[in-house]
């Protein structure tokens, strides 16, 4: 798949084009484990500031470079948060060994993201996660909101990027999937809460990430 691709072509695609509607539910569960304060920094500003203008508006290539820079930064929000939790939230056994996979896989997908940018890829953040990471509950509850609303970010976007990124996307979403079912298994819920996936817009994963307080100045 990589001898098929642009520079741009191995990414991930992350965000959301679509089709859950923004509701009060859906926007206080995620909340609910945030930790909002002073210093936040909306995550559409970061973006906005990160994402390069290539002077190729309405083509392929200009919108997955839009795209991917997105993914990478919720690519870069949850490996931080795992490596946060691993040395502040005092995890032991499945739970911890949970988080040490899993920002394992964070971190690759971060790598490969600002591969397939190079140049065009943004900068990072400061990341804070206060009380998400204080204690192995909620960690877990943390967890998977982020693993959930990454599926509903990856989802949301397929139809918006060329094919090579896609393909490349579907490698990764599959694999968040896994961490959504596997924490929620730790924590004795269903790994699979539902037949389907309901797909987020940019603008709904933005707000939910916004009000967390996660993303800093």
């Amino acid at each position: 798949m990589l001898r098929r691709e642009s520079k741009l072509g191995f990414a991930a695609t992350v965000a959301t084009v679509a089709t859950e509607p923004d509701t009060a539910a859906s926007r206080g569960r995620f909340l609910r484990v945030g930790a909002a304060g002073a210093g936040t920094l909306a995550l559409g500003t970061v973006l906005a500031a990160g994402v390069p203008r290539l002077g190729l508006s309405g083509t392929s290539q200009a919108r997955d470079v839009e795209i991917l820079n997105y993914a990478l930064v919720l690519e870069e929000l949850t490996a931080a948060f795992y490596g946060q939790a691993l040395a502040r939230a005092g995890l032991s056994g499945e739970l911890r060994e949970f988080a040490q996979v899993v920002a394992g896989h964070e971190r690759e997908h971060v790598a490969l993201l600002r591969k397939a940018l190079g140049p065009n890829a943004r900068k990072v953040p400061r990341f804070a996660f206060g009380n998400a990471v204080s204690d192995p509950q909620r960690f877990a509850a943390t967890a998977i909101e982020l693993e959930e609303l990454a599926v509903a970010a990856y989802n949301g976007q397929a139809a918006n990027v060329s094919k090579p990124v896609l393909e490349a996307a579907a490698g990764i979403v599959s694999v968040d999937a896994r961490h959504a079912a596997w924490i929620r298994a730790i924590q004795d819920k269903r790994p699979a809460s539902q037949a389907t996936d309901v797909a987020k817009t940019r603008r709904q994963v933005l707000r939910e990430v916004d009000r967390t307080g996660f993303v800093r100045s």
